[in-house]
């Protein structure tokens, strides 16, 4: 009987089945996942994965590349995968005016985009045909023997043309060549969106395709155009490598070679090019032991430091930093700080500006500070250099720096509670004019820490605040700032300050007596103590300064004297060009009207304010500049201005 059910039972293995809840994954899924997750890596060569399973290109992935031998030209190709709505609404424009900046050509001029069929391409055109696209591709093309491939153009339309059989679609892409650095380079916008309108649908490209096919295909044209590197050619080139302070070729075979970190060259080649290739592994050796990198363990091992590869990344980012410093300084000499702490103030004149980064577009500035050194400072990724003109004089500050906006939060709150009636009460007794404009600055600080998880708004006007309030808000500035927080203090070159009739950076200065007191006898200081002097002289011929001897008396209210000067200018020529009546801002009066267009002043920015008869010149903030064209209002009380919409809403301050 035992037999019999014996018999009739059969053991049938099986994923468990979900008693509820939504469908599980199927069972090879979830090993795949698992695997995934453990770390482990398909069977092979070191470093080896799966092929990629979706996306196009992944049959050309594993076909590309099968006729190159050791001898082909090489190519690099960094590529990103951009999700537009991730990146922000002005990364797009952002990048391809970057790409189509000044200084990119061989002769120094601006950059041409080009496309398929087109040496000029309208980048405003491709912005507006991808705006609805979910996601694009950017890639930088540079290959090694760019110099002698002279036409770039024509080696990345046949790249794109190779790639659109590859991919089996027609692709949308511009592109921008590079001249300016020691490579030249390409760079390429691609579309993320295949066919017309809604019958399109989203490009999708093999991981595998991204990370080798595309490199391939480019290799095999380099080798076509240049024909295969001789032995010799091969031989310069690592030749190069052999001393460089830099991540390498020969390094990176030093790493595939290592066992336990330890490098054995004892088994001699068998082949003269094996040889000379062994010699020139041992001369790479023995200077990265001079570096400290290595260290000898017999006549043939040799074991790595750990932390080589990173260690050699580093050195080839800073020797990058250093000549673009050097090129930024022209000649001038100054001590160049790579990295500057970034809980140093730093201020100074924009020598240079680009992206440290170009694929991320993480943007950097080198300052010529007043402290007489030049300093590289990168800068948190979105930073609009348009924003920030060469010669323009800025201010690098560390970013967790406590606001007194935070402190007067943490003042009036009672057990944990901060409300805006307990504020504007104790603003009224003290004296305060306005006590719901200085709460509008606290509730918008409020509104941003609450976005960030640091307080809690329980009700309007009510808010739950940590006792570490302000260490949390300077945390919360620190990560959003990614760096120095860079204040723009004049968009106009110190030469320019000297004679300007309107607020500048050297008058605050004068009336702060501090400019002098930060900056040295050499470099920029020099500079800006000798357009302090010329600024002084001018500022005498209007009737605003007066020199006693080794004193400068300057008249009261000088920064307000100079700034309704040019404002006052600045309005009747404009009064002149429309037709409309200038009408000055009244200290506390509130004016409004059409937010027209921004104009830049020595004293700063302002937004025009067109109330149909007449216009207003009223300070500007970065919150309006999306509200143009459209009815706004503004108080002006000092030096701040709050902007609204309506009586409800407050913008800005």
């Amino acid at each position: 009987m035992a037999s019999a059910d014996e018999d009739r039972f059969r053991v049938r293995p099986s994923p468990p089945k979900a008693r509820s809840g939504a469908r599980p994954k199927g069972f090879v899924s979830q090993v795949l996942k698992a695997v995934s997750k453990s770390g482990a890596k398909a069977s092979g060569a070191r470093g080896a994965r799966p092929a990629s399973t979706f996306g196009r290109g992944r049959v050309a992935a594993g076909m590309t590349g099968r006729g190159l031998g050791a001898n082909a030209r090489r190519v690099v190709i960094k590529s990103r995968f951009v999700v537009l709505r991730r990146a922000g609404a002005t990364a797009v424009s952002a990048h391809l005016r970057y790409i189509e900046r000044e200084g990119v050509t061989r002769d120094g001029q601006k950059g041409q985009a080009y496309g398929a069929d087109t040496d000029a391409a309208d980048l405003k055109d491709f912005e507006g045909r991808g705006r609805g696209d979910r996601h694009q591709f950017r890639f930088i093309v540079s290959p090694e023997d760019a110099v002698d491939l002279d036409d770039l153009k024509g080696f990345t339309r046949q790249l794109m043309r190779r790639m659109e059989t590859d991919l089996e679609t027609p692709l949308d892409w511009v592109a921008v060549d590079h001249w300016d650095t020691d490579n030249p380079h390409t760079h390429i916008v691609l579309r993320g969106w295949i066919g017309s309108g809604r019958q399109g649908r989203d490009l999708v490209i093999a991981p595998d395709y991204m990370a080798h096919g595309m490199r391939l295909r480019a290799s095999e044209i380099a080798t076509e155009w240049l024909g295969p590197r001789t032995e010799a050619e091969m031989h310069r080139s690592l030749q190069r490598e052999m001393d460089q302070q830099r991540l390498t070729s020969l390094d990176r075979q030093l790493l595939r070679q290592a066992m336990a970190n330890i490098v054995d060259l004892t088994e001699a080649p068998g082949t003269t090019q094996g040889i000379q290739r062994q010699t020139l592994l041992r001369a790479r050796l023995q200077c990265l032991e001079a570096m400290a990198l290595v260290e000898r363990i017999d006549a043939n091992r040799w074991l790595l430091a750990p932390g080589m590869e990173p260690a050699l990344a580093a050195m080839g980012e800073r020797a990058d930093i250093l000549r673009t410093m050097h090129r930024a300084m022209k000649g001038e000499q100054r001590e160049l700080v790579t990295d500057p702490p970034v809980d140093v103030t730093v201020i100074g004149r924009i020598a240079a500006k680009g992206l440290d980064d170009e694929l991320h577009d993480r943007p950097y500035l080198v300052v010529d500070g007043i402290d007489g050194r030049a300093h590289y400072l990168k800068l948190p990724a979105g930073t609009d250099l348009a924003e920030l003109p060469i010669d323009g004089i800025v201010k690098a500050r560390p970013p967790a720096q406590e606001r007194a906006v935070d402190r007067n939060i943490l003042a009036v709150a009672r057990g944990g509670i901060y409300t805006t009636a307990r504020h504007q009460a104790q603003l009224a007794q003290a004296g305060d004019h306005d006590p719901q404009v200085t709460t509008e600055v606290h509730v918008r600080r409020l509104e941003a820490l609450r976005r960030s998880g640091v307080v809690e708004r329980v009700a309007d006007g009510v808010w739950a605040v940590p006792p570490d309030l302000l260490q949390k808000a300077r945390q919360h500035d620190a990560q959003k700032a990614a760096g120095h927080v860079i204040e723009l203090r004049s968009h106009l070159s110190i030469e320019q300050q000297a004679k300007a009739m309107g607020t500048t950076w050297l008058d605050r200065g004068l009336v702060a007596d501090n400019a002098k007191g930060q900056s040295v006898a050499q470099g920029f200081g020099t500079q800006v103590r000798e357009a302090m002097s010329r600024r002084v002289d001018f500022l005498a011929d209007q009737g605003l300064a007066e020199r006693r001897g080794q004193r400068v008396i300057l008249t009261r209210n000088l920064l307000a004297t100079l700034r309704d000067r040019e404002l006052a200018s600045m309005g009747q020529g404009l009064q002149q060009q429309t037709g409309k009546t200038w009408r000055p801002v009244l200290d506390g009066q509130p004016v409004s009207g059409v937010y027209r267009q921004s104009i830049q002043l020595a004293s700063g920015r302002f937004a025009m304010l067109d109330d149909g008869m007449g216009f207003s010149l009223v300070p500007w903030r970065p919150v309006i500049e999306k509200r143009i064209g459209m009815s706004l209002s503004a108080v002006v009380r000092s030096s701040s201005v709050t902007w609204e919409v309506s009586q409800q809403r407050t913008l800005s301050i």
